[in-house]
């Protein structure tokens, strides 16, 4: 019995410092909102750079273990070039650039409000434009890995229009 107490104590400790890392989450994305709003970009354009982060910061970086955003900018390159493309149904090569450029604008507001440093940012940015073309090609990749019925629904872009 004492075996089946450990994982469950563990599980639990991840879950409580989710749950801190989501509420902090909370005040960045609207922070990052406000941001974006300053910067005047449209609200459409704001909601899905804000939908974006979400994800990343929510989803993807507790996926597996709780890793704050301000922690996260290394994490890009698995997250659009493997994690994305494999978790999301709705990645496509407009929604992956639509991400990266999410993510870039996310990681500069925080390199603005000092949560990280210039080093990180500079690194994410030429991570994406250096790794941008690989992860287009790994989408493709996986879309042609799919039964022909499927094939026809994953190739139509559907954030293209």
């Amino acid at each position: 019995m004492e075996d089946e107490a450990i994982p469950s104590t563990e599980y639990q400790k991840y879950e409580r410092a989710c749950a801190k890392i989501k509420q902090e989450n909370a005040t960045l994305l609207a922070d990052f909102e406000q941001w974006l709003a300053e910067k005047r970009l449209v609200e459409n354009t704001i909601r899905q750079h804000v939908e974006n982060v979400e994800f990343y910061v929510n989803t993807f970086l507790l996926y597996e273990d709780a890793i704050p955003a301000r922690e996260g900018a290394s994490s890009v390159s698995m997250f659009l070039g493997y994690w994305f493309i494999r978790k999301a149904m709705w990645a496509s090569p407009t929604s992956i650039k639509q991400n990266a450029a999410s993510l870039k604008k996310f990681y500069s507001f925080m390199h603005e409000q000092g949560q990280i440093d210039a080093d990180d940012l500079e690194d994410l940015k030429e991570t994406i434009k250096e790794d941008m073309p690989e992860w287009v090609e790994a989408e493709h990749n996986a879309r042609s890995d799919l039964p022909t019925c499927c094939r026809r629904v994953a190739n139509h872009d559907w954030d293209a229009g």
